[in-house]
């Protein structure tokens, strides 16, 4: 059903991973990401990893800032990068003629970038207006704040954004200690899916990145352990009221992964059919926007769902959320129901694969993780021997009272 090329990786001797996927095309796609990000930094540096992807930007040792970013911008290409809790990573799409230009840009950024002082503070405006921006959205901020509580007191609950009394007070000798202690070559992947075949990417890669000194550096990560479950009403001036239900789930490299990923969107993913949406938006029109997620990090993972409400309708939503989370628990589904929510989330794999960038960003995280990356085809063997067994245990584990924390702004 699906066609799709081998992944073939190689190690640099300086220790930087390359991946190349082959896909015939005009774009291409390239990525570069380091396993570091928002929890690697110590209380103090909260917000620094974010800060830095920022500066990335703003010039390096051979090009302005205007430079770095006009450079594939004026051959139609796109240059981007982001913070996560645990990856940064800085990546671009281009027209495949162009792969030369795209690698040795990325390479400059990634490794020569000067991190400018009159540039350093520009940029905390920025910030600092990104974060009063998030924090004018409530429908935003309960998203941090849900997990601030779920993680309280370890590093998985900070904000990937930072607080404004840190950011004001952040330093180019703060930027550059942190890059010191955390960005190395053996915590770096490149990535590529295009038009190229895989002798000539790795040499390029090579050309632009072999001659950098291999640099290790020790992760400081700490573990999280399970702490008592909340339940926190904070009263808000809103004409909305905003709620937060979930708990702990499986982290990425857990088995019971896939069935988790199945199980959320047979809740509240993305498809407009899913159990939340029909029968608390659609169905009562309680509901503004509600929807479930599931995060998995490397040690840790969680599963939340969202939903924006009338305050007086408040009780009946959260009631029904309940109502369907037992029914998950206690019934099994179907076979109809089950192949139906398999050809669903196939279906959406496969679109979400089809530009190329998304399976490309999920193909590097990947490779922090797992020896071999997985093939699309072998994520959907997978689905595919799902049984309803496998979901109705899952949906007991992870919906089990005593893993449930509920979060809400109450409107006015």
């Amino acid at each position: 059903m699906f066609e799709e090329s081998v992944i073939t990786e190689y190690i640099l001797p300086n220790g930087i991973k390359i991946l190349h996927k082959y896909r015939a095309g005009v774009v291409a796609h390239l990525s570069l990401m380091v396993n570091t990000g928002m929890r690697d930094e110590a209380a103090n540096e909260n917000g620094l990893a974010h800060f830095i992807e920022h500066m990335l930007f703003k010039g390096t040792k051979k090009r302005r800032a205007y430079h770095v970013l006009s450079c594939l911008e004026n051959v139609g290409g796109e240059l981007n990068a982001y913070t996560t809790k645990e990856e940064t990573c800085i990546h671009a799409s281009f027209l495949k003629d162009y792969y030369n230009k795209a690698i040795e840009l990325i390479s400059d950024v990634a490794f020569n970038s000067l991190y400018p002082e009159n540039e350093l503070e520009k940029e905390k405006e920025v910030i600092l207006d990104e974060i009063n921006s998030y924090l004018d959205s409530p429908a935003e901020e309960i998203y941090d704040d849900f997990e601030n509580n779920l993680y309280k007191g370890h590093e998985m609950g900070r904000n990937i954004l930072g607080t404004r009394e840190l950011v004001e007070g952040f330093s180019r000798n703060d930027l550059c200690n942190f890059l010191k202690n955390n960005y190395s070559t053996d915590r770096i992947v490149i990535a590529t899916i295009g038009d190229i075949p895989f002798e000539k990417f790795k040499n390029k890669i090579i050309a632009h990145f072999g001659d950098y000194k291999r640099y290790n550096t020790e992760y400081h990560r700490n573990r999280f352990m399970q702490l008592p479950t909340f339940n926190v009403v904070q009263e808000r001036n809103s004409h909305l009221s905003h709620c937060m239900i979930g708990g702990l789930a499986y982290p990425v490299e857990n088995e019971k992964k896939m069935h988790m990923v199945l199980l959320n969107n047979i809740l509240g993913g993305p498809g407009m059919n899913s159990r939340l949406n029909l029968n608390i938006r659609e169905k009562y029109g309680f509901a503004y926007t509600i929807e479930s997620q599931y995060n998995a990090y490397s040690d840790t993972g969680n599963f939340s769902i969202y939903m924006g409400v009338d305050p007086h309708s408040l009780d009946k939503a959260v009631d029904l959320v309940f109502k369907e989370l037992t029914k998950l628990k206690n019934i099994k589904l179907g076979t109809v129901q089950l192949s139906n929510a398999k050809n669903q989330l196939v279906g959406q794999l496969a679109l979400s694969g089809e530009s190329g960038l998304g399976e490309l960003l999920a193909m590097t995280r990947d490779a922090f993780y797992k020896d071999e990356i997985e093939p699309l085809s072998e994520t959907i063997r997978k689905i595919r021997n799902l049984k309803s067994e496998d979901i109705l245990d899952v949906a007991n584990e992870i919906f089990d009272n005593e893993n449930l924390n509920i979060l809400i702004y109450k409107g006015l």
